[in-house]
């Protein structure tokens, strides 16, 4: 794919829809699966793909407040080794856990005594991990936990996969120069603006595509 190619992708994938509108469905998954499981706290990584670093997506209950946009080494801790081996996990008590970062958990302001944690996988990537903090020991809902838990996972992946594709798409447009650069530079504009404006410019580009090809043809 040529520059000129990439550009035009990027175009079509900015204006799909808001960073701030997929931060909304994460935030719901979290927190939704903190409340299912009785949970003390509930958070989504994404393994960003410019320094490879967990970062911290969406947080419900405990470190909501401070903690999204943290990140730590994608090898270290549960979380790590969630992604690396791509099985969900159970952990009833963290202080036996060989494979526990208490240090990043105390960083955090908060350390667990368990936990359950689920890879976010979306067409054989590994994205990130959904991990649920200190769930109700008595907490059921008639499906086994790390199947309901796989179940939030899936839904988690597909709306990290969209962020993943938004941010790409916004360092080609903010790379873009000359005159493709300066219709990157109104198509990012649409993209971080709200539903009505996103709109009306659509609209407006529309139109000026409609004029463009009457007076081509």
């Amino acid at each position: 794919m040529n520059a000129n190619s990439e550009i035009v992708a990027a175009i079509s994938t900015a204006v799909a829809g808001s960073d701030q509108d997929h931060r909304v469905l994460l935030q719901s998954i979290v927190d939704t699966a903190r409340v299912i499981f009785e949970a003390s706290a509930s958070s989504i990584f994404l393994v960003n793909e410019e320094h490879g670093d967990l970062v911290f997506e969406a947080v419900s209950g405990e470190g909501e407040a401070f903690l999204v946009g943290r990140r730590f080494p994608s090898t270290k801790g549960i979380a790590g080794w969630v992604l690396n081996s791509r099985d969900a996990l159970i952990v009833n008590d963290l202080s036996t856990s060989t494979v526990f970062a208490r240090d990043i958990a105390e960083s955090t302001a908060y350390v667990p005594g368990a936990l359950m944690a689920a890879p976010l996988i979306y067409e054989d990537e590994a994205l990130g991990v959904l991990e649920v903090l200190d769930p109700r020991p008595g907490a059921r809902t008639g499906i086994d936990e790390l199947t309901l838990l796989t179940l939030f996972a899936g839904q988690a992946s597909a709306a990290l996969r969209i962020v993943q594709r938004n941010r790409h798409a916004r360092r080609i447009l903010d790379g873009a120069d000359g005159e493709l650069g300066e219709l990157a530079a109104i198509v990012s504009t649409l993209a971080q603006g709200d539903n009505g404006r996103r709109e009306a410019g659509l609209r407006l580009i529309r139109s000026l595509h409609e004029l463009l090809v009457d007076n081509r043809s």
